[in-house]
C-alpha cells in the first residue's frame, strides 16, 4: 500500500496523524506530513481509517501494482 497526501486539499486538521501516527505527522504549518509512504499491509485497516477521516478527502491508498 503505498500513501500520499494532496497538500492542496489538506486543511491540517490532524485526525491522520492522531490516527496513526507512525505513517502521518504534522509540520510546522500544522499540515499533513507522510512520514512512511509505504507502510506494512498490517497497516491496511487503520489506513483506511485514517483517510475516511480525512475532512479534506486530501489521503490517497494506491494499491501496489500487480506483475
Amino acid at each position: 500500500m503505498h500513501v500520499s497526501v494532496d497538500q492542496d486539499k489538506c486543511v491540517g486538521s490532524g485526525r491522520c496523524s492522531f490516527e496513526f501516527p507512525d505513517v502521518f505527522d504534522q509540520n510546522a504549518q500544522g499540515m499533513v506530513d507522510v512520514i512512511d509512504a509505504d507502510p506494512p499491509q498490517e497497516a491496511f485497516e487503520r489506513l483506511h481509517v485514517a483517510a475516511q477521516l480525512c475532512p479534506a478527502e486530501a489521503i490517497r491508498l494506491e494499491e501496489p501494482a500487480r506483475p
